[in-house]
């Protein structure tokens, strides 16, 4: 999974990891941005202007260079993400959903231009603005409702359950993730070597 992350930050690709609660899924995707190079000039230009729309470029700093890390919570709404929101601001950086198949589906879904076109277009009241959304989506999920594997016990979810929990993320996204990675809980003897 090492390998995986440095080929994702390599390539600009977009990683869905799949695995049980505890398997470092969430440390490895907020890990990430640490590897990045610093963001290009116009990069840099353009993260710092949303930031500083939105009241978020620290006092001091003029420009903001280092590749944002946007983390929302999974109850957020689409307004929130895609309204000039999470994904706009992880612009030349990193988008990440944990818990990924807790996301409402549309939320989701409305991710999938952004990924295409990098830019999000929004019509409200008559009034067309475009907001630069350029940014690699990092996606995390349990395989499972119950979550797998937890504190040693098994999986308690039938078939149908799992299948339906992860059939959540629609296809149209999941061909967008170029990297699937799955990642298993350590052992004991794997932390021992």
């Amino acid at each position: 999974s090492d390998l995986a992350m440095e080929v994702a930050a390599a390539g600009g690709h977009h990683v869905f990891l799949l695995g049980e609660p505890g398997s470092g899924k969430t440390m490895l995707a907020s890990r990430l941005p640490t590897i990045l190079p610093d963001l290009d000039p116009d990069t840099a230009l353009v993260t710092t202007s949303l930031h500083s729309v939105a009241g978020l470029v620290p006092a001091g700093m003029a420009l903001v260079t280092r590749p944002p890390f946007q983390a929302p919570h999974h109850s957020v709404t689409m307004p929130a993400l895609i309204g000039g929101g999470a994904a706009s601001l992880a612009h030349g950086g990193i988008l990440f959903l944990d818990e990924a198949a807790e996301f409402a589906p549309s939320v989701l879904d409305s991710l999938r231009e952004p990924l295409e076109s990098g830019v999000i277009h929004l019509h409200r009241s008559g009034v067309r603005t475009m907001y630069p959304a350029s940014f690699q989506l990092i996606m995390a999920s349990n395989p499972c409702p119950c979550g797998g594997r937890r504190g040693g016990r098994r999986c308690t979810c039938s078939s149908v359950s799992r299948r339906r929990y992860l059939a959540r993320l629609s296809g149209p996204l999941l061909d967008r993730m170029d990297i699937r990675i799955d990642v298993h809980t350590p052992s004991r003897a794997d932390m021992a070597s």
